[in-house]
């Protein structure tokens, strides 16, 4: 009775998943979708206030707001 042969899968390599988009706090941010940038930010992932574009924050959680909504990291 033949076996079936299984192939391996190639670990994984960064490099080849493309080009990844991310919402950097603090930093100037267009939105990929229609060029704007005013954002709605949130804990983990941020929304682009116009076309609803929602984009992972490029560090969630590693940093915080202070009283008068500046970025602290």
């Amino acid at each position: 009775m033949p076996y079936a042969t299984m192939t391996r899968a190639a670990p994984f390599d960064p490099r080849m998943r493309g080009y990844a988009v991310f919402y950097r706090p603090g930093g100037s941010n267009i939105c990929p979708g229609c060029g704007r940038s005013h954002w709605y930010v949130g804990r983990i992932s941020a929304e682009c206030a116009f076309c609803t574009v929602a984009l992972p924050l490029c560090e969630p959680g590693g940093g915080r707001f202070d009283p008068d909504g500046i970025y602290v990291a």
